[in-house]
């Protein structure tokens, strides 16, 4: 066992002993974190739920994109790995020589439209990632699974997972591109109406709801967790439950939250193409900030982890002051959540 690993298992810090926590072996990577006096702790709870591209990741993309690939003649795409290709028909050949027209985003989906009504749909899923590099390129060993070929430069998707998720999907016209939307609402294009009214479709916890594709376009954990620090709200509230003032504080706290990280994110690439995307911001405060202080109040960050995601949220500003135990919660979350992100991510509209 690695020394470090070793060290942090068998110190008996005040976590290990907290009902809030509970470790998985094989999410060790990356949870360590020095303390001020050396020694070392488990800070964040990394775990797979926590890192997929949400609607602000995605938009940096289609910024990028636009100025990258919009005009341009794809010249030929190759692929690392036969198994990122879900479709065959039409063939992975058939946009070959075509002029990209547009980029938008269904979801948390990457759509690039090109000439001859021909639609790629890239779903990044959790450790997907675009990268831009020279002309021609050579695909990076494990990680390369398909590259976009320009005159200008190669569009390279990458995945940092042994569990190879995402996907590419070639589309034949905008209706079966439309297959792939799940069927949420965008949060930023909503009246509050149409927002109330997909919130309260299923009686979630609010948490589940703003993550649950079929309700709302592009939101998942981690910037469900800033809407609802910013809105003042438990994360285990019911839907149903919420009153109007509640209702219109989170659909508030929903346009401001995405919109500012939107803006943000663009502002700090410029022009460049992103390179490190992650649900791990330092500006943020609540998501990935367990045991800092809340930028609100100064209390303790607490978390709650459940299957392969963890909630971050303050006990003070959003749930009067309750801590929320994981083993208590046990048997509400077991039949609102579903059981994986795949499962997740795999819902479609009814």
């Amino acid at each position: 066992m690695d020394s470090c690993i070793r060290s942090v298992w068998m110190t008996p810090f005040p976590a290990f002993r907290d009902a809030n926590t509970r470790l998985r072996p094989r999410l060790f990577a990356g949870l360590l974190a020095h303390r001020d006096d050396g020694r070392r702790r488990i800070s964040r709870y990394q775990t797979a739920s926590v890192i997929m591209p949400e609607l602000p990741d995605v938009e940096l993309y289609l910024h990028a994109l636009r100025g990258h690939v919009v005009g341009r003649v794809l010249r030929g795409v190759r692929l690392g790995s036969p198994f990122v290709l879900r479709t065959i028909e039409p063939p992975l050949e058939a946009i070959s020589g075509k002029r990209l027209t547009e980029v938008r985003r269904i979801g948390k989906r990457i759509v690039l439209g090109a000439e001859g009504d021909l639609f790629v749909v890239i779903h990044l899923m959790i450790a997907g990632r675009l990268r831009w590099r020279s002309p021609n390129q050579k695909l990076p060993g494990r990680l390369g699974l398909a590259a976009f070929d320009f005159e200008h430069g190669t569009l390279m998707l990458t995945e940092a997972s042994k569990k190879k998720r995402a996907s590419i999907h070639l589309c034949h016209g905008k209706a079966e591109v439309e297959e792939h939307d799940p069927g949420g609402i965008e949060p930023l294009e909503s009246e509050l109406g149409a927002f109330r009214k997909a919130l309260t479709s299923q009686n979630h916890t609010v948490k589940r709801a703003l993550t649950d594709p079929r309700i709302f376009s592009g939101i998942g954990n981690a910037y469900s967790d800033e809407i609802l620090h910013r809105a003042k709200l438990s994360p285990l509230i019911r839907t149903q439950r919420l009153n109007d003032e509640q209702t219109a504080r989170l659909y508030e706290a929903t346009r401001e939250v995405l919109s500012e990280w939107v803006t943000r994110l663009v502002e700090q690439h410029g022009d460049t193409f992103p390179e490190k995307v992650t649900a791990f911001r330092p500006e943020m405060a609540a998501h990935g900030k367990y045991g800092e202080p809340c930028p609100e109040c100064g209390h303790p960050i607490q978390r709650i982890v459940f299957r392969d995601r963890e909630t971050n949220y303050c006990a003070a500003c959003q749930t009067s002051g309750k801590v929320l135990a994981d083993r208590s919660l046990s048997r509400l979350l077991k039949g609102d959540w579903p059981r994986s992100l795949e499962e997740l991510e795999s819902l479609r509209r009814k």
